[in-house]
């Protein structure tokens, strides 16, 4: 029986590009699906039916029902939950409890934005007496977004349902590596009344489709959430034609554990924050910094949790899933080994042993005490459930390891004392800052982004919003 096939989506109707790339199970490492290899063509096809729309459509058409048909889209997510749940679970490897929460954070981002909408206005300026002078926000046109294949449904809809209700028409360009949900929600969007070009996705290989629409002279505006290696070239060829760009390119995010810290709540957060998702997260809590006095009963308590973590395939939902490919895995595999030289292995540190994993893409739950911080595992991006820890004498010193990153997406601080988690955030190089908990559980009120190397622009909240509109000043001379 040959795989299912996936095809692209463009001007509301079905693509057979007649090339395909195969989709592979990180679980068992076998093929499960196909898709379309998206090249020039079709990029070029996909932004001359966004433009279409935009001119014809969607960008006449009233906020509200704009908003009525994203809210829509919203609810169909939810009516084919339990499909988009599996889907997701067997192109990421992610747990099916991991893959469902991924689900409803995707509704509720078209709900959200849904609502958002009517709220948007622009504001009477007061200047002079003789003249009137007023702005309101418009829409680019056409936006094209390169999405990762870590959170392909999430970060799909999170940057997706702000450009549609502002009023764009969108290109969606998912990872080679897990294409499928970003395709089945364009099938839903179509079923939920947005109009034909309105969105469109081009799956394929990155220095293809994702180089293609990068450097697109129709394109008006471009979100990219992926490496820095990759955001650098994306905002270069955007550069090109004076795009605007929104970056979210990953994070080396510590947890700061101070004496006075309840560590049963910390604990058990900390080792969700490093092995959600197998640690393939750009706010993945990849740092652990301890205060000297605690760090053995800390080591000691996560070593207890890792023991206890159940790994297995995604269909399965275990605690730990796989990563997303065998070229991730060797990534992983290769900073575990150069780390074993320089610090101490406190656990993990290799491959499960279990025959029912074999042939997928899993690593054991690892943990790294004594890091200096120059070391690779200290400083760049493993994406794996690897967690590399250090200790700091006081505060100073714990603010100054933890802005010691050319990355500033997350930082969390474990504390009681109220004074010094004010000071803390206040002085930390990062975009959200946690005290007594990790990440946002979703969090789509809540602006998310980087400070430094992790990027700039916001998605997320009503910030999200504004990053789809342009603003225009328009004065009346009375």
């Amino acid at each position: 029986m040959s795989p299912e096939f996936y095809p692209a989506i463009i001007n509301g109707e079905k693509v057979a590009t007649g090339k395909s790339l195969d989709d592979i199970n990180p679980s068992t490492g076998k093929v499960f699906a196909q898709f379309a290899r998206c090249g020039l063509d079709e990029i070029d096809q996909a932004v001359e039916a966004a433009r279409e729309a935009s001119n014809r459509v969607w960008r006449e058409t009233d906020a509200a029902a704009r908003g009525a048909v994203v809210r829509r889209m919203g609810e169909l997510l939810l009516q084919n939950k339990t499909e988009l749940t599996h889907l997701e679970s067997l192109d990421t490897g992610k747990p099916l409890t991991q893959a469902n929460a991924d689900v409803m954070v995707s509704s509720r981002y078209f709900t959200y934005y849904a609502s958002a909408i009517e709220t948007l206005h622009g504001d009477n300026i007061q200047g002079k007496k003789d003249a009137f002078a007023y702005t309101e926000r418009e829409p680019f046109g056409v936006t094209a977004h390169i999405i990762p294949w870590n959170y392909p449904m999430q970060i799909s809809a999170r940057t997706l349902a702000p450009a549609l209700v502002a009023g764009n028409c969108c290109i969606l360009k998912p990872a080679e590596e897990a294409p499928l949900t970003s395709i089945r929600l364009c099938e839903l969007a179509l079923e939920a009344g947005l109009p034909a070009g309105v969105l469109n996705v081009v799956p394929g290989l990155g220095h293809e489709a994702g180089a293609a629409l990068s450097a697109h002279p129709g394109i008006d505006h471009l979100s990219f959430t992926g490496s820095r290696q990759v955001g650098t070239l994306v905002a270069r060829a955007a550069a090109e034609n004076i795009v605007p760009v929104t970056l979210e390119l990953g994070g080396k995010s510590p947890n700061i554990v101070f004496p006075d810290a309840d560590l049963d709540v910390a604990i058990p957060t900390i080792v969700n924050s490093i092995i959600q998702n197998a640690g393939q997260t750009c706010s993945a809590g990849s740092r652990l910094l301890v205060h000297e006095s605690i760090n053995e009963e800390v080591l000691e308590r996560i070593v207890k949790a890792l023991s206890d973590i159940r790994i297995g395939h995604g269909a399965d939902d275990p605690d730990l899933g796989p990563v997303i490919s065998e070229q991730q895995l060797e990534r992983v595999v290769s900073y575990v080994r150069q780390a074993r030289n320089d610090s101490n292995l406190v656990c993990g540190g290799g491959l499960p042993v279990d025959e029912k994993l074999a042939g997928g893409f899993f690593f054991l739950p690892t943990l790294f005490a004594n890091v200096k911080s120059g070391m690779p595992i200290w400083r760049e991006e493993v994406f794996g459930p690897v967690l590399a820890g250090a200790t700091f004498k006081d505060d100073e010193e714990a603010l100054a390891l933890a802005n010691d990153s050319e990355y500033g997406m997350i930082s969390a601080i474990w504390t009681s004392n109220v004074q010094r988690a004010h000071r803390m955030a206040k002085e930390l190089l990062c975009a959200q800052v946690y005290v007594n908990s990790y990440g946002a559980g979703g969090g789509v009120e809540l602006p998310f982004g980087g400070y430094k190397r992790s990027g700039y622009g916001r998605e997320k909240g009503f910030e999200g919003l504004l990053q789809y509109t342009q603003l225009k000043t328009v004065l009346f001379k009375l």
